[in-house]
C-alpha cells in the first residue's frame, strides 16, 4: 500500500503540476499525472515581461520532461510562428503535448472534478447539419425537470442565434454558468415539429459516470463512461449494490471509454484485484513507478470486461491489468492503444503546457501505445451500428456476446462448486 501511495503521490500521472495538485488523468487526449513538488523542474514566474520569456520557460519544460527526443528546438521557433506558444509545440508533431490558455486549463480542471455548475445534459454537434443536439438530460437534472428531450435541437440560446459558433463556445460560455442563474434554449423538436423556449436553472451537476443494473441469472453489470473524481464512489456504490442483491458474476463495459484520472482508476482496481501489480511507468532516464494493489479487497466471482476500439488510457489499464492478473474475460475489440503518459505544468499567468514525460505498461509488461489491448473474445458490432449515438440492447451483439461468455463461467463455476 506505501508503494501504491507514493506512486499516486509522487508520479501523478496525468497532468503534473508546478504547484501542488495531487490528481491523474488519463485520456485519449492526455495520459497526464499532477505532481507534489518542483523537483527538476524550472518553476514558472509569476507573469511574464515578454512573449520570449514564456517561450523560454516552456522550451525548458520540454527539454527536461519531454520524453519523445524526436524534435529540433530550431523547428519548435518556426512553428512558434503559426501560433505563438500552441505553435511553439506544434513543432514536437505530438498530439499529445500542448499548450492550453487559461480559459482551456480551468476547463479541463473542471472537466475532471465530475461535477460543474451548468443544466446537466450531453450534447453533441450533428455534423451533417451543423447543429447543437442534446443527446440525453441527466438523471434529475435541471435540463430533465425543465423538460428537455434527446434529439431536441438547440438553435439559440438566450434569444442569441448560435449558428456558426462552436459547441465549445456554446456550452461554455453560454449553456454553463452560476448555480441559480436562469438560461433559456430556444429548441426544435422533430418528434413533433414543434419549437419551444426552456427556461432552465442551473445547479451544481455531478456527472454520472457509472450506471449499473441486474440482468437475468444474477448478473451484475456496470457500466463505466469516465474516470473523474466523482467516479470511485458511484462505482463502490454499484458494486455494493450488486453484492448485496446477490450477483453470481459482473460484466464491466469500458466501451467508448476515453479515461480520465489515474488515482481513480488504481482504487477501483485494487477492488478488484488481487495483490499485485496494477501498472507501472518508465521515464526517458529509465526512472520507473508503479501502483499495486492490496489483499484488502479481492473480485472472487466471475468477471468479463466489455471493451471495443475507443477504450483507452483508464480504460485500457483497468482492462489489462484484469486481463494480466487472469481474473478476468475481455470481450468485444481492440482496445484505442494509449500508453503515453502526459504532465501538465500550470504556468503561474493561469495557461498551462502538456508535455509527455513517459510510458506506462501493464502488468506483465505490455507496452500498449498504438497497439491496444486484444480482447480474449472477439466480436464486432454490426457495421450500420458503429456510428449510432444509442444502441438498443437487442441490436447489441458485444454485450449479448459478453452475457454468453459470463453464462458460461457462472455455469462451470456452479459445477465446480457442486463436486
Amino acid at each position: 500500500m506505501v508503494e501504491r501511495k507514493k506512486f499516486i503521490y509522487g508520479l501523478v500521472v496525468g497532468m503534473a503540476i508546478i504547484l501542488v495538485i495531487n490528481v491523474i488523468y488519463f485520456g485519449t487526449s492526455s495520459l497526464m499525472h499532477q505532481v507534489e513538488d518542483n523537483k527538476g523542474v524550472q518553476v514558472v514566474k509569476e507573469g511574464y515581461n515578454t512573449p520570449e520569456e514564456k517561450i523560454k520557460d516552456i522550451l525548458k519544460l520540454v527539454e527536461d520532461r519531454y520524453y519523445l527526443e524526436n524534435y529540433k528546438e530550431e523547428e519548435l521557433y518556426d512553428s512558434a510562428y503559426d501560433g505563438l506558444y500552441s505553435g511553439l509545440l506544434d513543432g514536437l508533431e505530438d498530439p499529445y503535448t500542448e499548450y492550453y490558455t487559461k480559459k482551456e486549463y480551468e476547463s479541463f480542471m473542471e472537466s475532471t472534478s465530475g461535477s460543474y455548475e451548468g443544466i446537466g445534459a450531453v450534447v453533441t454537434y450533428n455534423e451533417e447539419t451543423k447543429e447543437l443536439m442534446i443527446v440525453s438530460p441527466f438523471i434529475g437534472s435541471p435540463a430533465e425537470k425543465a423538460g428537455l428531450l434527446p434529439g431536441d435541437i438547440v438553435r439559440k440560446v438566450d434569444d442569441k442565434n448560435i449558428k456558426g459558433l462552436t459547441m465549445e463556445d456554446v456550452v461554455a460560455n453560454m449553456i454553463r454558468g452560476k448555480k441559480g442563474t436562469k438560461v433559456t434554449l430556444s429548441i426544435y423538436r422533430e418528434s413533433d415539429n414543434s419549437n419551444m423556449d426552456l427556461e432552465i436553472k442551473r445547479d451544481v451537476i455531478t456527472m454520472p459516470t457509472v450506471s449499473h443494473e441486474m440482468l437475468d441469472d444474477k448478473i451484475g453489470y456496470i457500466r463505466i463512461t469516465g474516470f473523474e473524481e466523482v467516479t470511485y464512489d458511484q462505482f463502490k456504490e454499484a458494486l455494493y449494490d450488486l453484492e448485496a442483491q446477490e450477483q453470481k458474476g459482473l460484466i464491466i463495459d469500458v466501451r467508448n471509454n476515453p479515461g480520465g484520472l489515474l488515482n481513480i482508476v488504481i482504487d477501483m482496481a485494487d477492488e478488484l484485484l488481487p495483490e499485485g501489480l496494477i501498472v507501472y511507468t518508465e521515464d526517458k532516464n529509465g526512472y520507473r513507478e508503479q501502483a499495486s494493489s492490496d489483499e484488502e479487497h479481492k473480485f472472487t466471482k466471475p468477471l468479463v470486461v466489455l471493451a471495443n476500439e475507443n477504450s483507452a488510457s483508464a480504460s485500457e489499464i483497468l482492462t489489462g491489468a484484469i486481463k494480466d492478473s487472469g481474473i478476468g474475460t475481455v470481450v468485444g475489440t481492440t482496445t484505442f492503444g494509449k500508453g503515453l503518459v502526459q504532465r501538465i505544468f500550470p504556468l503561474e499567468d493561469g495557461s498551462a503546457v502538456k508535455v509527455t514525460i513517459s510510458k506506462y505498461y501493464t502488468p506483465s509488461g505490455n507496452y500498449i501505445h498504438g497497439k491496444g489491448i486484444e480482447p480474449d473474445v472477439k466480436i464486432e458490432l454490426p457495421e450500420e451500428l458503429k456510428k449510432e449515438l444509442v444502441i438498443k440492447r437487442e441490436e447489441d451483439t458485444q454485450f449479448a456476446k459478453a452475457v454468453e461468455v459470463m453464462k458460461d463461467k457462472i455455469a462451470k463455476e456452479d459445477m465446480a462448486n457442486s463436486k
